[in-house]
């Protein structure tokens, strides 16, 4: 493709991440389940990827779009790429937004179908798109989303415009501002759509029962007509084909259905959401604390901690093949599975602007924030965030914390930081329980294998082998100064031993902790056996189970497991003491 045009099209989707949050907390159509902006960034991720052709790029979009807006928008690029390789810009976006609107059983006006309509009139008014017509282009689409609300009545019941059409309009700009040169030339999300971007207290959602699905089929499979006519009447459905492969979105109360009728079906991909989990999450969103809190995903965190505690999250990317997925959105047991298989998997950090735009974003939209950032041996988060901050803070209401940690350890302090923060009566308060937290908490990481920190240049291929051979599995922890191997084990029995003669140390047995524990393939072990057995020495402490942030999974591979605690009555004392 034109490198303009891939360049332009990575600015768009790096500007909607930063936005992602703000796209669930407004998402009510056509179901209030949150997760517009969940969908969006894991449909267009491939986007960020180079590819050796744009019908390779389009494939991994198919392959990848997930819930109804991330499937239509994925159908728009599929024909705006096409033409847009060409450098005919207008064309492609009649061609995107015919296919957008013929992708769906019943399109609506006030979507995201409004949007792309509204880019297809403005670019054929004007001569040529370029600095002087950009304020006309931002202009017209702007108007297109506040029309939304108008057009949609379950839309003007919440007083919200449209998220996937703020979202595609969030991409476009950032897309034509990069595609003319005009880098810096962003308007305040905010300020344009004002009082719209908060659900009203009086917009009630019915709970729907269900499942949101995703799947790919192989078009060439004999079940697959039979399938798509087991779908086709849902009114949801969203059917799109590229080449061997079909992809469908479809609303149903029997996710088995058509796994348990269609055995022998060769289903590509398969995802599914529980609707009545995600309204339930939607309807218990809750901002009212005196500080906002931001961490990074390379704490032990998740998508529903955000759902839960109303965080927000600095994704890094998992990549293998030519598959780019934001790291909370990966699935565990596929990314162990490829592992185990021997694929090569890799971390990639989030650009700088991306990483600006997470910032710019919770500033606009709290009073005060607190960035727990990973120790900032592991990543550049803390210093980027920190030169931000200097040029964009000036009242001071962004606290920017090198954590010197990751992992279980980061995630447990952003999470007790968070429940924390909820009654805390200033925001001076949270910053000190912060600072107690990462005081009295502590992580130790049990691998099984050496040759995954091997291949990732962690330690030498021949350390690793001989490793490996005697079996020795190291035990680390995540210090300020890096990954510390704090001792070996050789089976699990020593892992244990070494993990109780240190808790026990740390913690007496009544003590009121927060103990993680962390897995990667071994969720049942964890959660049966080794959570039953730590139940039993700490009756008082409460016992969460989080997967192993991928970043550290990837790093240590298969087998891996950890354990993070914070004695939070320790935690607490010192906090009144400061009081």
């Amino acid at each position: 493709m034109n490198d303009i045009i891939d360049k332009a099209l990575i600015t768009g989707v790096e500007r909607l991440s930063g936005w992602a949050n703000l796209l669930d907390e407004i998402n009510v159509y056509p179901v209030a389940d949150g997760d517009t902006g969940r969908n969006l960034i894991i449909s267009l991720a491939p986007l960020l990827q180079p590819y050796e052709s744009h019908e390779k790029r389009i494939q991994s979009l198919l392959l990848a779009a997930r819930g109804n807006s991330g499937n239509i928008a994925v159908k728009f690029l599929s024909g705006f790429i096409t033409a847009a390789a060409s450098a005919n810009i207008q064309e492609a976006a009649r061609l995107g937004r015919d296919y957008a609107w013929d992708a769906v059983k019943e399109p609506q006006h006030g979507t995201m179908l409004t949007l792309f309509d509204a880019l297809t009139e403005i670019l054929d008014e004007i001569d040529s798109i370029d600095k002087n017509n950009l304020t006309t282009i931002k202009d017209h689409l702007e108007n297109a989303v506040h029309s939304t609300m108008e057009m949609l009545p379950r839309l003007k019941q919440a007083n919200v415009v449209d998220a996937g059409a703020l979202g595609m309009y969030i991409f476009f700009e950032a897309f034509f501002n990069a595609l003319t040169g005009s880098t810096s030339d962003y308007r305040s999300i905010m300020d344009i759509y004002k009082d719209k971007l908060s659900v009203s207290s009086s917009f009630n959602e019915d709970l729907e029962t269900g499942y949101c699905i995703d799947f790919v089929l192989n078009a060439n499979d004999e079940s697959s007509a039979e399938i798509l006519k087991t779908v086709e009447d849902d009114q949801s459905a969203v059917i799109l084909q590229d080449g061997d492969y079909i992809k469908v979105h479809f609303h149903t109360d029997d996710k088995s259905r058509i796994r348990e009728n269609f055995k022998s079906a060769d289903f590509i991909k398969w995802n599914d959401d529980d609707l009545v989990s995600q309204i339930n999450d939607f309807r218990n969103l809750d901002f009212s604390r005196s500080i906002h809190i931001m961490t990074d995903a390379a704490g032990s965190v998740t998508h529903k901690d955000v759902k839960t505690l109303g965080i927000t999250l600095l994704n890094s990317y998992i990549l293998f093949g030519q598959r780019c997925i934001p790291e909370t959105h990966f699935d565990s047991a596929e990314l162990y599975s490829l592992m185990s298989k021997g694929v090569k998997v890799s971390t990639s950090q989030a650009s700088d602007f991306e990483r600006h735009q997470h910032y710019n974003s919770v500033l606009s939209r709290f009073e005060d924030v607190i960035y727990l950032c990973v120790g900032s041996i592991y990543t550049g988060n803390y210093n980027i965030a920190s030169e931000w901050k200097e040029q964009n803070d000036p009242d001071n209401r962004m606290t920017v914390i090198d954590t010197g940690t990751a992992s279980g350890k980061l995630g447990i302090v952003a999470i007790t930081t968070a429940r924390y923060s909820k009654t805390a009566s200033s925001a001076a308060d949270v910053i000190t329980f912060v600072q107690n937290a990462l005081k009295f908490s502590n992580e130790y990481i049990f691998l099984e294998k050496l040759h995954y920190l091997a291949a990732g240049g962690r330690m030498s291929k021949t350390g690793a082998f001989f490793g490996d051979i005697l079996n020795v599995k190291p035990i680390v922890s995540p210090k300020p100064n890096g990954a510390e191997k704090v001792g070996i084990a050789r089976n699990r029995k020593e892992q244990l031993k070494f993990l109780y003669k240190n808790l026990e140390k740390d913690l007496n047995p009544h003590s009121k902790a927060v103990i993680m524990l962390e897995y990667t393939d071994n969720y049942s072990w964890v959660s049966d056996d080794l959570k039953k057995e730590i139940q039993q020495k700490f009756p008082d402490s409460e016992i969460i189970l989080q997967p192993l942030s991928h970043t550290t999974g990837v790093h240590t591979g298969p087998g891996t497991w950890g354990v993070a605690y914070l004695d939070l009555e320790m935690a607490d004392n010192k906090l009144r003491q400061t009081q």
